[in-house]
């Protein structure tokens, strides 16, 4: 089964040669399941040619708003919504989760709560899981036909379910605690408030549950569809 990876942002130049670009750790993430793998840089202008180029599909997520004026934004909601067209699974993270719900008729906006950062306790599907987020935006309006089916304290609509072929979630399964340190040390300063990165690098020898989220998201892709 090939699976499209929309690449949506990069990873800090200083953090890409030993942890990896955006769609190089969801290459990693779902290693072992079978998959074959094809990148599409879309923050650069790369795109595939139709919703068809792969069996299921992946947005990674991104330094960018999904509101803001970037030229590959319009192309890439025209991209999402071809895709559902299709009835191909679509799997969505952090941007990727963002721009699929504004792409489908919700809404995103800066959360005037602030920041989520760092190891962050979510009940998906039922089940309490550690994941590691990093965010400011949300989905504040949900589109027709998404349900919600994972929150946490802080973000009501943390994972989202599509007429069973979309699931899209604003943590970050992908992200280790060490690209987590990474970005504590140089995104987040001066950005992310003082004492949320003090205490995301208080939790960073706590384990995630990383491992159980890309079982689901590899069983989601595999999951015989009528």
């Amino acid at each position: 089964m090939k699976i499209g990876i929309l690449q949506t942002g990069h990873s800090p130049d200083n953090m890409k040669d030993a942890l990896g670009d955006y769609g190089d750790m969801f290459v990693k993430l779902l290693g072992g399941h079978g998959f074959d793998f094809q990148i599409w840089s879309v923050v650069d202008g790369d795109f595939p040619a139709s919703a068809v180029d792969a069996d299921g599909w992946l947005i990674t997520g991104s330094k960018h708003g999904a509101y803001e004026d970037h030229h590959w934004i319009p192309p890439l909601e025209q991209l999402i919504r071809a895709i559902r067209e299709a009835g191909r699974p679509l799997v969505g993270i952090c941007f990727g989760h963002q721009i699929i719900a504004q792409a489908l008729g919700g809404k995103v906006e800066k959360f005037a709560g602030g920041w989520s950062v760092g190891r962050t306790e979510y009940t998906i599907d039922g089940e309490t899981l550690a994941l590691n987020a990093w965010h400011q935006d949300q989905v504040t309006k949900l589109p027709d036909g998404a349900k919600v089916v994972g929150a946490s304290d802080f973000c009501a609509n943390a994972a989202l379910l599509y007429d069973d072929h979309i699931w899209t979630i604003q943590p970050h399964p992908e992200f280790t605690q060490d690209f987590i340190d990474g970005l504590i040390r140089t995104r987040g300063k001066g950005v992310v408030p003082d004492h949320q990165l003090q205490a995301a690098s208080a939790l960073l020898d706590a384990p995630t549950d990383n491992a159980k989220i890309a079982d689901h998201i590899a069983d989601f892709l595999k999951k015989e569809r009528l």
